[in-house]
């Protein structure tokens, strides 16, 4: 596992450390002595992890870390704060300004490497969804983060899998006032209580009599839909091995005990914002994908999607010498419907036709809205006379049963004018097939509408 590592401390030695240790493993490093030099190096450069140390003059690792992760551009990278200080407080107040955790000098190597290796996962994922929402929208990425989550107000939702009574009680009392839990005693019961639930973080105590709770995080890990829930495990002292072994297994942060309240509800929060970040992120790549190839008033796909999926589908036709045929459907003296019924009821009634149009193509068929009024039916493996006869039932379909407009359901007579075009064997074009489509429906619009012109191929 390669990735860039920014350390940041303003002692040379401290950072020669770091260094060393993290170059063995093949990471690449950066460094910075200040706090506007790190937020400067990660503002322009690739950045996988922040190894912050706290105490620095004139800008404390305290407020860059706050300054990193109050900004939407920075806010995803993982931020590990090191330092000497040992109290609970300075570890909460660090977790409190947005850090991913917090480690004390001087740092056990596996430790650092575990965590390290934990938070570039991590952030490799992150990266991959935040690409994917960059590239599906026009606004920016940022633009998209900085409006906030629109589930930040909500109590988190925790599952905690602890079978002995006195341990969960406890754990319950700690987090009743800020997060909403939910108790299994029985590993293979928390399981599925997992995987059927939409839960923000499940803790898992290594404190279970007949079962290996690594496998609990295994099964969790392995599953879809419980894949990226964070995973944070309640462990005893003397446990390192087993930490670090459910580190590599991917579970996210984990606590030994006595446990702190304070530290405990922080490191949950800090997972539950992480999650409901990348959830979100999730989120706006489905919307925006379906945004940039749906017609939002008629439901169906739009030419964006068409050019670029027509080609495809041409393509494959000309590869395994299959047929393939278009209609382009026009609606006849729609101007006037829209002069007559308004711009509400000319969207009903181009709703209404979508509908139609999607009952009287099969599946594999591309329904599209061309642009206005026009709409574009592509069937593949159709020869152009089996086109030309569902382009004609199509017209008959809309011609038969008058459409219904305005909230009083007034009706009136709709009619459909249709070119129809098919694959032409040699040196065809999608271009070529779709100017032959439209030059029918010119001509079935020029020999008196309410028609269905096929060109022969």
């Amino acid at each position: 596992m390669t990735a860039r590592i920014l350390v940041v401390d303003d002692i040379p030695a401290n950072v020669k450390l770091l260094e060393v240790r993290l170059l063995a493993e093949y990471f690449e490093v950066l460094t910075a002595t200040n706090g506007p030099d790190a937020i400067e190096t990660c503002e322009n450069g690739k950045v996988d992890v922040v190894l912050l140390d706290v105490m620095m003059p004139n800008m404390d690792g305290f407020e860059v870390c706050r300054r990193l992760k109050n900004d939407p551009a920075t806010a995803h990278i993982p931020v590990v704060m090191i330092t000497a200080l040992d109290q609970v407080s300075d570890r909460i107040r660090g977790l409190e300004a947005g850090a991913d955790d917090f480690l004390t000098k001087p740092v056990n190597d596996l430790q650092l490497m575990t965590r390290v290796k934990s938070l570039v996962r991590l952030k490799m994922l992150t990266d991959e969804i935040r690409l994917r929402a960059s590239t599906t929208r026009n606004i920016g990425i940022e633009e998209l983060l900085s409006r906030g989550l629109p589930n930040d107000g909500e109590a988190p939702r925790v599952l905690l899998v602890d079978e002995r009574p006195a341990s969960y009680e406890r754990i319950q009392k700690m987090l009743r006032n800020s997060m909403d839990v939910d108790l299994a005693t029985d590993p293979h019961s928390g399981f599925f209580q997992a995987a059927e639930n939409s839960y923000d973080c499940v803790v898992i105590s290594t404190a279970l009599t007949d079962f290996d709770p690594l496998r609990l995080c295994s099964q969790l890990r392995s599953l879809d839909r419980t894949r990226f829930l964070p995973i944070v495990l309640l462990a005893d002292m003397g446990e390192e091995e087993r930490i670090i072994r459910g580190l590599e297994l991917g579970i996210n942060d984990y606590l030994v005990r006595p446990i702190d309240q304070q530290e405990l509800t922080a490191r949950l929060r800090t997972q539950v914002r992480r999650k409901r970040y990348n959830d979100h992120l999730r989120a706006s790549v489905a919307q925006t994908i379906e945004m940039a190839v749906t017609d939002g008033l008629t439901g169906l796909h739009n030419r964006r999607y068409l050019d670029s999926h027509l080609q495809t589908l041409f393509d494959r036709a000309v590869a395994r010498r299959r047929s393939l045929s278009v209609m382009i459907t026009d609606l006849d003296r729609f101007k006037s419907i829209n002069d007559t019924y308004g711009h509400d009821g000319g969207d009903d009634v181009l709703r209404e036709f979508a509908r139609r149009l999607r009952q009287n193509v099969r599946g594999i068929d591309l329904a599209c809205r061309y642009g206005g009024e026009e709409f574009v039916v592509v069937m593949p493996d159709t020869e152009g006379h089996i086109a030309e006869k569902v382009a004609e039932r199509i017209r008959a379909e809309i011609a038969r049963t008058p459409f219904a407009v305005g909230k009083d359901g007034q009706t009136l007579d709709v009619t459909v004018s249709v070119g129809v075009s098919s694959l032409k064997r040699g040196s065809d074009t999608v271009a070529d097939m779709m100017k032959r489509a439209d030059l029918a429906l010119y001509e079935a619009k020029s020999a008196g509408r309410n028609r269905v012109v096929a060109k022969a191929a």
